[in-house]
């Protein structure tokens, strides 16, 4: 378990899992061999497995407990899902929700889930499997989700075409939500609790947001899946294989970053290995990591 306190805000790490996933050489389409090798002496082997070529990635949320809410930030990839063709997340049997329970919560005391984008390892355990139905695992919740990422999933589950682990994502982990009245789309701009923003920072998918947290004079950035591995604070133009708009997720990339380097925010995304977070320093036209290793 790990905690962080920024300003009156208690942030806790609730991992799914954690280790190699996809090889670096195709996960980024801007890969080059010899420019990735440059890196490689600090990636390994925290974020990058050199015998298997993979890039290590853990699957996490972000528990935040404000002085009046218990939100999570994204819900990993679920048990019991059927995702033919991505066998890291079919039918897993995770001690997740155990995770979270150690952590002090309950399903029930959690009162906003937000979502940074639909993606697999992102919506899992919105729902859990109950008699043979997928029901809202956080009863008591309302689950935001971007509004423009929706209607892009909502579309993309509708057509018999469409990869079926992308289907089946929608419709066990975001339509049972919607159709018990518990989601609530949202744009640009949207307030949650006293502390929280959401922020557009789309590329990766049409619709995809940060969180933003100001607390007292502390700053944090949940960025989802702008970045997927810290050589990507480097090597900021290198986009991930999934990045549907590389050009505007560059760009996303870079204003995030630039704004962690000017505000002092913390950098905290969705797939970074230990410490899972850091401070951005800006260094000419690009940036550089300080590891947060004290948690605060």
């Amino acid at each position: 378990m790990q905690e962080r306190t920024i300003g009156a805000v208690k942030v806790t790490r609730i991992e799914e899992m954690m280790g190699p996933g996809f090889p670096a050489a195709q996960f980024f389409p801007e890969f080059d061999a010899e420019t990735f090798k440059a890196q490689e002496h600090w990636l390994a082997p925290r974020y990058y497995d050199p015998p298997s070529g993979k890039l290590v990635a853990s699957i996490h949320s972000w528990l935040v407990q404000t002085e009046h809410h218990t939100i999570l930030i994204d819900t990993c990839s679920g048990n019991h899902k059927p995702r033919p063709g991505m066998p890291r997340f079919d039918m897993l049997n995770s001690p997740w929700l155990e995770r979270l329970a150690a952590a002090g919560v309950q399903p029930e005391a959690v009162d906003f889930v937000m979502c940074t984008h639909l993606h697999v390892d992102h919506v899992g355990w919105n729902t859990r499997l109950d008699n043979g139905r997928w029901v809202p695992t956080f009863p008591n919740a309302r689950y935001l989700m971007s509004r423009t990422d929706h209607q892009h999933w909502e579309t993309v589950a509708r057509n018999p075409e469409a990869a079926a682990f992308e289907r089946n994502t929608y419709n066990d982990s975001v339509l049972p939500v919607v159709e018990q009245g518990k989601s609530v789309l949202v744009d640009d701009g949207h307030a949650c609790d006293d502390c929280l923003t959401v922020r557009a920072a789309d590329g990766h998918t049409p619709g995809h947001v940060r969180v933003d947290l100001a607390s007292r004079d502390r700053r944090a950035v949940f960025s989802g899946d702008a970045l997927h591995n810290p050589v990507q604070v480097p090597l900021w133009r290198w986009n991930s294989a999934f990045c549907t708009d590389r050009d505007q997720a560059r760009r996303t990339r870079h204003g995030i970053l630039a704004h962690c380097a000017e505000t002092g925010a913390l950098l905290m995304p969705a797939h970074f290995g230990t410490p899972h977070a850091a401070r951005i320093k800006a260094k000419g036209d690009a940036f550089e990591l300080d590891w947060d290793w004290e948690g605060r």
